[in-house]
């Protein structure tokens, strides 16, 4: 088994593509890159797909479908790797995401295409849930840090050439192409990860200490009730887009969901994360609102330059190549020896934070019309440089303070705080987005660009309470 404790001071430090860490790497980083490849051409192309699809109306269910099925996929995850290994969750995951492009390329309607994100989803969590066992179970502890920068690294080409290629594809075969794409690179994740899964198979067999591998995340039924509050939410968009009963119909769905939201929270989170208690509830909590805050302002962007300064869908896809290219230099900064020593968690955290909510006026300013495209995304990319110091600094902490036997109970409540802060913002941007339709203006984008930047403010103010 490999050595999971940190080198002692003075000892030679583990390296990150030594022969002995390399397969497990590569293996990672390329299902990561499968991942950002999928997601930015996702974000590029929907625009295009929602006008084509005449999907105003399901363009928050198309953004939080994915979601509500990640907040319940990642709940069973956890319990299903701990049981079986992660060899027969990666399999799962990889066909749900066959599955989820087929449906999406082929569909028919918004409402179909809607079920294919669903679908992605579920895949989400379970690839996921698959990468952070082989982390956990083949990487030393002190190269956690490094690891996540090579996550952020992993989103860096398909953040540049992503967007580009979802639009040029779109522009000589048609959107639902961008789709079937991603079914190419498959194989090869399976072929670079077959060597590291039968390391993390073998380690399976052997005996774990009392506690570990008990599945402990949120109880199940408890999570169904936050995704039927989720799905409230998300898909009252079609009833709130008319007028009269229906429309009130709609925005009292979108009010059941928030208490349904609100009922559970304090179940699906740890002990003490609605009052910011010190340690890992706040840093759960933190998750949440990092999600949320970074999610409510990149979300929009496209959108609102398609909609508001009629570029292209391909121009629109610059916000994501510099969401990626910051955040990956965001991580690569916070992975930093010097950065590690000289900076505790929560400095880092209100740092990046910080910049988030400064960063996002470079957006609301494009949508107000007082900032051109590329000042504008200049302030953006302080934004994402800010993310790439967060994220990583939220899960070395989490992992530092988790006693061995309650990793995969505090792992599971921060997937399910990340997808529920994701999904929370998207039903409530979803709404208003439906309210307006195609005439969305660049008030309301502003507006709800606003909301994102003043979460990440609450979170710098919140980033002192991860201190154990």
């Amino acid at each position: 088994m490999f050595d999971m404790t940190p080198r002692a001071p003075g000892a030679t430090p583990h390296r990150l593509l030594s022969r002995e860490h390399l397969p497990v790497v590569v293996g990672i980083i390329a299902l990561v890159t499968l991942a950002a490849f999928e997601n930015r051409a996702v974000m590029a192309i929907l625009p295009t797909v929602v006008g084509e699809l005449d999907g105003w109306a399901l363009f928050g269910a198309s953004a939080g479908a994915p979601l509500i099925t990640l907040t319940l996929a990642t709940v069973y995850a956890g319990s299903w790797t701990d049981r079986v290994g992660p060899r027969h969750v990666l399999l799962a995951g990889l066909g749900a995401f066959v599955l989820a492009q087929l449906v999406c390329a082929l569909a028919p309607s918004m409402s179909i295409f809607v079920v294919g994100r669903a679908a992605s989803g579920a895949a989400e969590a379970l690839i996921d849930t698959t990468l952070m066992v082989l982390v956990a179970r083949v990487l030393p502890a002190d190269l956690r840090a490094k690891v996540f920068a090579s996550f952020s690294a992993a989103w860096i080409l398909p953040s540049l050439l992503g967007p580009s290629l979802a639009g040029l594809v779109d522009g000589l075969l048609g959107w639902r192409w961008v789709f079937a794409g991603p079914l190419l690179i498959v194989p090869l994740a399976l072929v670079l990860l077959r060597d590291s899964l039968a390391r993390a198979e073998a380690l399976q067999d052997a005996p774990e200490p009392d506690g570990v591998g008990e599945p402990q995340g949120a109880p199940l039924g408890v999570a169904i009730v936050l995704a039927a509050g989720l799905t409230a939410m998300t898909f009252s968009g079609p009833l709130v887009e008319r007028p009269g009963g229906q429309r009130l119909l709609g925005l009292t769905l979108v009010g059941l969901g928030l208490l349904l939201i609100a009922l559970t929270s304090s179940r699906v989170l740890p002990a003490g994360a609605l009052r910011l208690a010190r340690g890992i509830p706040s840093l759960v909590t933190l998750r949440l609102l990092v999600a949320a805050g970074f999610t409510a302002v990149g979300g929009l962007i496209p959108l609102m330059l398609v909609q508001t300064q009629g570029v292209s869908t391909a121009v629109a896809g610059i916000s994501l190549s510099v969401t990626g290219t910051l955040w990956a230099a965001g991580s690569f900064l916070n992975s930093l020896a010097t950065v590690q020593q000289r900076w505790a968690d929560h400095q880092r955290l209100r740092v990046g934070f910080l910049c988030i909510a400064v960063g996002a006026a470079g957006p609301i300013l494009i949508a107000l019309g007082v900032f051109g495209l590329v000042p504008g995304l200049l302030g953006w990319a302080l934004s994402a440089l800010g993310m790439g110091i967060v994220s990583p600094t939220l899960s070395t902490a989490l992992l530092g303070l988790a006693p061995v036997g309650e990793q995969g109970r505090v792992s599971a409540s921060q997937g399910v705080a990340l997808s529920t802060g994701v999904a929370l913002q998207t039903g409530l941007v979803g709404t208003v987005i439906a309210l307006s339709g195609a005439s969305t203006t660049g008030t309301t984008f502003a507006a709800l660009m606003l909301g994102g930047a003043a979460v990440a403010a609450l979170g710098a103010l919140a980033a002192p309470r991860a201190r154990p």
